[in-house]
């Protein structure tokens, strides 16, 4: 069992929802006094695509979760207290094959971040919550879009475009170069702390047990996302990234264009 899937039931309680495929999981529940639907991609042996069965982010992950990102929106159209979504993140990577590529694993990913992106646009407030890997393409298309994002702190949360033996093949280099590159480039950490100078993290928390999490650890993490729906408020957007010392180029650059445009 994934620590993804365990904390998913965890918070969320109930069943899963009927309609999506095994490595999507969709639970309709509350945060404080807010209706919520949690989502998780999770490992599944059985997938039908050999490469996406150790919590990958592919083809049929891709497109489930634009469909329950779809439902959200459909549903909750007209209504004022729109439902909170809570994206909770344990996912190593996008699913790397030729069947992938061949039936556009570009598009169900594209699929994915649309829905994330559209669903905050029409005001439902989005959280990440990363409780293991949150990797590559995968985050991008499960979490990335959210107004605030919440790491747990252990060892496992790790956040970066690739793992350590892929990127150290792709450059050229052994794992131990790249990592003593990451202590002065923290955009090459794989670290919460290095990723967190980058402004994208709006907090990182403790827990006592993050593979069984207990109920001193659900309560304090459900309470931090009920303070993440209040700060985030009637907000659409994601201009909260650009407050940390190591974005204050990215900041400037922005308001030169404002000026310029």
């Amino acid at each position: 069992m994934s620590r993804g899937l365990n904390w998913l039931q965890a918070l969320a309680g109930g069943q899963a929802l009927a309609g999506y495929p095994a490595s999507v999981k969709v639970v309709d529940g509350t945060l404080g006094a807010r209706t919520a639907r949690y989502i998780a991609v999770v490992p599944d042996a059985e997938n039908p695509f050999p490469r996406a069965r150790n919590g990958e982010v592919g083809l049929l992950e891709g497109w489930a979760l634009g469909q329950a990102l779809d439902e959200v929106i459909a549903a909750d159209r007209d209504k004022a207290d729109k439902r909170v979504l809570v994206a909770v993140v344990d996912v190593p990577s996008q699913a790397y094959g030729r069947r992938e590529e061949a039936l556009g694993i570009h598009q169900a990913l594209a699929g994915a971040v649309d829905g994330y992106a559209r669903a905050r646009l029409a005001g439902h407030p989005v959280i990440a919550l990363l409780v293991g890997k949150a990797m590559s393409g995968a985050f991008l298309a499960h979490g990335y879009q959210a107004q605030r994002i919440i790491a747990l702190r252990d060892p496992g949360v790790m956040v970066h475009a690739m793992g350590k033996a892929a990127a150290a093949r792709i450059t050229l280099r052994s794992v131990e170069e790249l990592e003593a590159l990451a202590e002065s480039v923290p955009p090459m950490a794989y670290d919460i702390d290095n990723y967190a100078t980058l402004g994208l993290l709006w907090e990182t928390l403790s827990v006592d047990s993050i593979e069984q999490p207990s109920a001193d650890d659900l309560a304090r993490v459900r309470d931090c996302l009920s303070k993440a729906v209040a700060d985030i408020g009637d907000s659409s957007d994601l201009r909260g990234r650009l407050g940390a010392p190591n974005r204050e180029a990215s900041s400037r650059v922005r308001e030169l264009l404002r000026a310029q445009w």
